[in-house]
């Protein structure tokens, strides 16, 4: 007998705005075979939070042809999973105006990642740089999910997406958002650059060395891993004394779905460069199968695009009905085909 069981929605997107890399694997990527398991699945490009900051409009498109076939060969089944171009869906937008008119100034300049943004390039601070949780709040709410995935430096966006949730619904007394809850790795959550584990392992780092991307080759993932900063001791740990290593062993521990102190057990009198050659060799394993897809689907265009077609109208039946509640709630007048 069929169950009758429904299944818990999910979402999740990443921004289209360069290669994707170990953290982003670890943080999210990983689970996303799972995922799509266990969930009504809704994944998306983040291509309108991309131009938060200025883009090359011909490297844009470029990317989030990169980022669909990124995501097919990550895990994402087309059949059970949607998959979508967050600017083929205009609701995204459009629920954007309403969320940001009842979010506050002062929570909005609280946001980490605007501080962060801004004081790095002052004379680029736009509006759509400092709305940025608002997007992030509709990308989430317009699908009403149980779960999102997020990472640690993402957790205060997805709280500020909880709280506008509440406020509106207690605003307009309707129940028309879910609040989500996150979901997030117990290992690895924030994965640190190879070179200077106090900082995240980032995609715009100016040191490649200090991040290992997804379409990497495998000798350059062991060269990265040989070079990584680790300390002047030599036994390996997971102590916050000894940042270096224990970003490693993090990382180790994340990829074999392994306790840390297994993974600090199981190499106990050996040196780095075993350790480091394993990781190399386990990095290596996760990304080959990847790597392979990728390389095989990236150079039909049409394919990934109408793909992107497909799960935008998908999303966009989601959306558009959440939408709808949400102007009717507020008090617009909609026409009949609303």
């Amino acid at each position: 007998m069929a169950s009758t069981h429904k299944k818990t929605t999910l979402v999740t997107g990443l921004t289209a705005t360069g290669d994707l890399h170990l953290g982003s694997y670890l943080g999210t990527m990983k689970q996303w075979e799972r995922y799509s398991k266990d969930h009504d699945c809704y994944f998306f490009i983040a291509d309108m939070h991309a131009i938060t900051i200025p883009q090359d409009p011909k490297l844009m498109r470029k990317r989030s042809l990169d980022m669909a076939a990124l995501f097919m060969s990550s895990g994402v089944c087309l059949e059970s999973s949607v998959l979508f171009n967050q600017s083929q869906v205009p609701q995204h937008a459009e629920l954007c105006w309403v969320l940001s008119c009842i979010s506050a100034m002062g929570e909005l300049q609280r946001m980490t990642q605007y501080k962060e943004k801004s004081a790095n390039q002052k004379q680029k601070e736009t509006l759509g740089l400092f709305a940025y949780p608002c997007l992030m709040a509709a990308d989430i709410l317009l699908y009403n999910p149980q779960y999102v995935p997020v990472g640690e430096d993402q957790k205060q966006h997805l709280e500020l997406a909880r709280n506008i949730a509440q406020r509106f619904n207690h605003q307009f007394k309707e129940e028309v958002f879910s609040v989500p809850d996150p979901v997030i790795p117990k290992v690895a959550a924030r994965v640190m650059a190879l070179g200077d584990p106090e900082k995240k392992m980032s995609k715009s780092d100016v040191s490649v060395n200090n991040t290992v991307y997804l379409l990497d080759k495998p000798e350059v993932i062991v060269k990265k891993i040989k070079r990584a900063v680790t300390d002047s001791g030599t036994t390996i740990e997971y102590n916050e004394k000894r940042p270096g290593i224990s970003n490693l062993v993090a990382i180790y521990a994340a990829l074999t779905n392994s306790a840390i102190d297994s993974v600090v057990a199981q190499y106990e009198g050996e040196g780095y460069a075993k350790f480091k050659t394993d990781l190399a060799d386990c990095i290596v394993s996760a990304f080959e199968p990847i790597r392979d897809s990728y390389e095989k689907i990236r150079h039909d265009e049409q394919y990934l695009q109408t793909e992107l077609e497909k799960g935008a109208k998908k999303a966009q039946s989601v959306a558009k009905e959440t939408l709808r509640k949400v102007y009717e709630v507020v008090g617009f007048i909609q026409g009949g085909n609303a």
